[in-house]
């Protein structure tokens, strides 16, 4: 039997409401049905689709690997619906489509503006919804259909069959400060003077982060204090102008920021390779005309950077 035809849009909320609370008789509240109907209509699925989509203990339901395959499929749709949704309201109120792009701390500040505003030069009355995060939950975004477009740090992305990617520019990782920072003025620096500071940092697996601690082992240098992680470019910035702390910020991210008098470069090379900034996108979606020229105006926007 082709269980699929069979799938409605409302199953696949039960499935997801299932995973979110892990019980019958919850989700069949929220639902409005009643759980001896949710159960037999879960054991029907089931047994149409092979095999256990939950294992059933005295807490709950937990998905099995088969249920996480399911149910993550089931998001997407349900993403992509909703996003329909919104674009045909969008259609409909005289305006085009949306488009989400996510961008990383490294993109964001200057890079991904300039397509957007390339972009709106091509599509005046699009909608644009922009998300700045780390790569890590951008991607996962991406997966979900949330975003059509992801630009970031490239540097720990792994190929996926489902995505493609392209490298847009590549650039060093320098260690900041205030320009007042006692540090700011010196022509010379080496890590003994970078370990009298506490440190602000990206954490554990950024691609930011992972350069600067490759850099470190390389070096065989011990790290500095990281006072504290963070993933809020507002709240760094904020830190540096009122603390003797330090941070690493991308090259084009330091000098934007330094142009602004927001952050200062210290005068340390910490042997970091440079890393990579691109973006990657949905192959099943990569011949999307808005997309491609959301894509396209990336390109160009590198062009002046």
């Amino acid at each position: 039997m082709d269980w699929t035809r069979h799938l409605k849009l409302k199953h696949l909320s039960l499935l997801l409401t299932l995973a979110e609370t892990g019980s019958l008789s919850e989700t069949a509240r929220t639902s409005f049905t009643t759980q001896p109907a949710l159960s037999r209509w879960l054991k029907e699925l089931e047994e149409d689709i092979g095999g256990a989509l939950f294992e059933r203990h005295a807490r709950g339901l937990t998905p099995t690997d088969l249920g996480k395959m399911l149910i993550s499929h089931a998001r997407r749709i349900v993403t992509e619906l909703e996003r329909a949704q919104q674009n045909l309201e969008a259609v409909q109120a005289g305006s085009t489509r949306s488009i989400a792009i996510g961008t990383s701390p490294a993109s964001a500040p200057y890079f991904v503006p300039a397509a957007i505003s390339r972009f709106l030069q091509i599509h005046p009355k699009s909608r644009v919804e922009v998300r700045e995060s780390t790569m890590n939950d951008l991607m996962d975004k991406l997966a979900l259909g949330e975003l059509d477009v992801v630009v970031g740090r490239l540097d720990n992305y792994r190929p996926q069959a489902e995505f493609r990617n392209e490298i847009l520019y590549s650039e060093r990782i320098l260690v900041v400060s205030r320009l007042s920072h006692p540090l700011a003025q010196r022509s010379k620096l080496t890590w003994d003077d970078l370990y009298q500071y506490d440190w602000i940092v990206w954490p554990d697996g950024t691609p930011i982060r992972s350069k600067l601690d490759e850099a470190l082992t390389r070096s065989g240098l011990k790290p500095p204090y990281y006072r504290v992680e963070s993933t809020s470019q507002v709240g760094n910035l904020w830190l540096l102008q009122y603390t003797d702390m330090l941070s690493i910020a991308s090259e084009r991210v330091a000098a934007h920021f330094y142009d602004r008098g927001l952050m200062f470069p210290l005068a340390i090379d910490i042997n970091c390779e440079a890393g990579a900034v691109g973006m990657c996108w949905h192959e099943s979606r990569h011949q999307d005309e808005i997309v491609k020229d959301l894509l396209d105006c990336c390109r160009e926007s590198k062009k002046f950077i």
